[in-house]
């Protein structure tokens, strides 16, 4: 349950353009969430460096991309707080102090870092910062007190070790802090063109900003059910990434039904279904790129909009840190 009494916190690192992962599994949430609630939503610059440290050059530029798109799906900055977390130079006074007192253990036993060090073969991420960013999480969340921050189920052990360092503050110091709660969201898994998850770094991704022409192409290449080898066998919609990803979430029941009949019976091939869907997508995204088209004529209300709510999260984040600080005899 939420209300615009509850003060909801999210954020995303700057990855650039959004695509159709990002739409699908985190902004069409946010829009629902900024009717409901108090909202504040953050571009984790810091947080990007964990892993770009070596190569920061391109944070500012994606994080205008995002914005623009965060802008263009209709994320409203009257009714949400939108901020750069480099711009509110608490957060990192918060994660020095909650670093403190924060067990060596409970950062090495999270299961992202451990799978991290693991698969990550292309750049050295032994270094405390990420290590650390469960710290600087936790800091993010509290420093606002917010009490709802809406994570998926992958992302449920790290809130869980948020509230962990909130709950040894409040033991330590007296109770400062509420500790955040989890709106579980159920977003759809969207896969890329190839079959995997869709992803930037996996080049499989349907942008946002994609023109129609682009997109369509993408679609019509994007790998179907690997079992179904020519037109005249049948095949499996629920093992289809074109049917799983984008007929559920576009397509309604008589097509849905079209489709399952077509496939099984080998009625009908996977060009001729993908060109069922297309138009759909293109039509949910015409109107993103309209707006985002002026607001790329208009990049300096895109910072305006980023300074104006960086302004207002640091009058936030600074009446919190004086309350810290006096806790801790800093003051």
């Amino acid at each position: 349950m939420t209300g615009k009494g509850t003060r909801i916190l999210s954020g995303m690192r700057p990855s650039g353009k959004l695509h159709l992962g990002h739409y699908h599994g985190v902004l069409e949430n946010w829009l629902r969430l900024q009717k409901e609630a108090e909202c504040l939503f953050f571009i984790a610059d810091w947080h990007a460096l964990t892993t770009e440290y070596a190569n920061p050059r391109d944070i500012k530029l994606n994080a205008e991309e995002m914005v623009i798109d965060w802008l263009a799906v209709g994320i409203d900055p009257k009714e949400s707080t939108i901020f750069l977390q480099s711009h509110v130079k608490e957060h990192a006074e918060l994660f020095l102090l909650l670093s403190m007192l924060t067990p060596l253990s409970w950062l090495e036993r999270n299961p992202t870092y451990k799978e991290l060090l693991t698969e990550t073969k292309d750049k050295d991420i032994h270094t405390y910062g990420f290590l650390g960013y469960p710290v600087l999480q936790t800091a993010d969340i509290i420093i606002y007190k917010a009490q709802k921050v809406p994570v998926g189920m992958d992302q449920l052990p790290h809130l869980e070790l948020a509230r962990e360092i909130t709950r040894r503050f409040n033991y330590l110091y007296g109770e400062t802090f509420p500790e955040p709660q989890s709106i579980l969201t159920e977003a759809p898994k969207i896969l890329g063109t190839d079959g995997r998850k869709m992803s930037k770094s996996y080049n499989n991704a349907i942008y946002l900003s994609d023109p129609p022409e682009v997109a369509e192409k993408k679609l019509l290449t994007m790998v179907t059910d690997t079992a179904r080898k020519t037109r005249k066998d049948a095949g499996n919609p629920d093992v289809c990434p074109v049917f799983t990803s984008f007929h559920k979430l576009y397509s309604d029941e008589a097509t849905l039904e079209w489709v399952r009949e077509g496939c099984t019976t080998a009625g009908i091939g996977c060009i001729e279904c993908k060109k069922r869907l297309i138009p759909r997508i293109l039509e949910r995204i015409e109107p993103i790129q309209k707006r985002r088209k002026e607001l790329e004529k208009d990049r300096h209300l895109v910072w305006q909009t980023i300074e104006e709510g960086s302004s207002k999260a640091r009058s936030i984040a600074a009446s919190t840190m004086e309350e810290v600080r006096k806790r801790l005899s800093l003051e």
